[in-house]
């Protein structure tokens, strides 16, 4: 598995965005009441954790004074959630940033009363990925210094260099 590519998480959010522009400019009549703010909460929620668990997953790989070391399965599950988050975020990104540029096309008073809470998912979104992508970052091994010093074609032997 490799780290999360960006042309990835683009097209993902410009999909989302063009079947956002799609689907409001088609609906938008018929929604009939404001945005909920209940995704943007759980979108920011959710950017928290993932960023306080690569502040402490990140300390506990690298075995600073006063953490315990981190299980490997744990670091696992991580990974697996920063990726899936990154999508997700990416996506919701996106379908923010259709929705929030329609809403600023259109001179209702409804949209602009609908403004506010698109532009705090679309913010939600992005500090989901920024997030996703520091807990993914934060769960890489770090690099041995022994493996800086050595020089291609060295081996290590239990008595020393060959």
């Amino acid at each position: 598995m490799g780290p999360t590519r960006a042309s990835t998480l683009v097209v993902a959010g410009l999909a989302a965005a063009a079947v956002a522009w799609l689907l409001i400019s088609s609906f938008y009549g018929d929604l009939g009441s404001d945005l909920p703010w209940l995704p943007v909460i759980t979108l920011a929620g959710l950017a928290v954790l993932e960023g306080y668990a690569a502040v402490n997953t990140r300390g506990r790989i690298e075995r600073r004074p006063g953490r315990e070391p981190v299980n490997p399965l744990l670091v696992a599950r991580f990974v697996v959630l920063a990726k899936a988050s990154a999508l997700a975020g990416a996506i919701f990104a996106g379908f923010y940033a259709g929705l929030t540029g329609w809403l600023f096309v259109e001179q209702t008073n409804a949209a602009m009363n609908d403004r506010p809470a698109a532009l705090g998912g679309l913010i939600a979104a992005l500090a989901l990925v920024a997030a996703a992508l520091w807990l993914e970052r934060s769960c890489r091994v770090p690099e041995q210094e022994d493996d800086e010093d050595r020089e291609p074609g060295d081996r290590e032997t239990p008595r020393g260099r060959l």
